[in-house]
């Protein structure tokens, strides 16, 4: 489903990068931000949505639906239900350091971990979300359209779902979300700011997926916008590319950049996004997650249970050939060189696959 972006409206859907979609009302339930997640059996909690996995040293940790995060000390093969101080949706974990990681979900959630994700903490929600960008707007100098921007925002109600957290070092991070919602840290997350300002996306495009390299900063988004920083983050500015439809993220391999979204899109550049050329890619699903195996390929998700896997950096995959899951949201390569997926079926270890086609990578 294309997102509509249309700001003004009372209620809107919004797609997460699985391509599960979840609705988020004009107004936040407020049990939800103060209610812990329910503790399931194991069988249950295993099978239920689940939007994203990340690493935490040798230990795996997911989130997904109503505040459900998992942990494996044993490469996925057994999982323990993390304690979660709310129940909203959780879409994007990232790791700092061994212990130290982040969260994010709807209402403007972000959590940290200190424990490897045994247990979170909640470091901000969208009433305090709501507070920093109509602080931001009265600084000297805002944008007029930036003031109008926070001014609905903060009307509308603290709803607003972040998308991603990505953190560079234990100190210095970026969280995005719908309506162009952007938020940094320098001090690990004790004080945000909202950066809003320093991206030219004046529509409030929706930000699903953020990128560090090492001279840049990436952030993708919908309506084929993609947006670069060169200065550390002081400021964004908008990268043409071919497509004008969603995208779910953007990731590096090799030399080359990747961005991929809705039905099938994805392009390579070679150019640090000067020019873009697009990936061979089988069937035109929405594609939701990537990531590199040991062997230099480059891996991508979609919302039919496909994976795709390519040796060239991007420029053609081929579909493998393995049972479907159900529509996808994420994956990770494991230590015994077997892939952990997880998506709307919940969490699943497979071995190694083969193409399902005889085309060369």
């Amino acid at each position: 489903m294309q997102l509509n972006t249309t700001l003004r409206r009372s209620r809107i859907c919004v797609a997460v990068i699985s391509g599960i979609t979840a609705c988020a009302a004009a107004w936040a339930e407020p049990d939800v931000l103060e209610r812990p997640a329910q503790i399931q059996a194991t069988a249950r909690s295993t099978t239920s949505a689940l939007l994203a996995v990340g690493q935490a040293g040798p230990r795996l940790v997911t989130v997904g639906e109503r505040g459900l995060s998992l942990w494996s000390d044993d490469q996925g093969k057994s999982w323990q239900q993390a304690q979660v101080p709310v129940s909203v949706t959780l879409t994007s974990v990232s790791f700092t350091t061994a212990t130290t990681g982040w969260a994010v979900g709807h209402s403007g959630t972000i959590l940290r971990t200190d424990d490897a994700g045994r247990t979170w903490m909640k470091m901000l929600d969208g009433k305090q979300v709501a507070a920093l960008i109509s602080e931001a707007a009265k600084e000297p100098g805002a944008d007029p359209q930036f003031i109008a921007n926070a001014e609905r925002l903060v009307k509308d109600g603290p709803d607003k779902p972040f998308l991603d957290v990505r953190f560079i070092d234990e100190n210095h991070g970026l969280v995005v979300g719908a309506y162009g919602l952007i938020l940094e840290t320098s001090d690990g997350g004790k004080q945000w700011r909202s950066k809003q300002q320093h991206v030219d996306n004046p529509q409030g495009l929706h930000l699903y997926g953020i990128l560090y390299t090492e001279s840049a900063i990436w952030l993708a988004g919908e309506q084929g916008s993609l947006f670069v920083s060169r200065n550390g983050g002081e400021s964004y500015q908008p990268v043409a590319t071919p497509y004008e439809g969603t995208y779910f993220g953007i990731v590096a391999t090799g030399k080359n950049l990747v961005v991929y979204g809705m039905r099938g899109n994805a392009y390579w550049s070679d150019d640090q996004g000067a020019t873009w050329e697009k990936c061979e890619i089988p069937g035109n699903t929405n594609l939701t997650a990537a990531a590199s195996a040991g062997d230099g390929s480059l891996l991508l998700t979609d919302d039919g249970g496909n994976v795709y896997a390519s040796k060239n950096n991007g420029k053609l995959f081929v579909r493998a050939a393995h049972l479907k899951l159900g529509p996808l949201s994420g994956l990770l390569e494991v230590a015994d060189g077997q892939f952990l997926f997880v998506g709307t079926r919940g969490v699943h270890r497979a071995a190694p696959f083969k193409p399902a086609t005889e085309n060369k990578l």
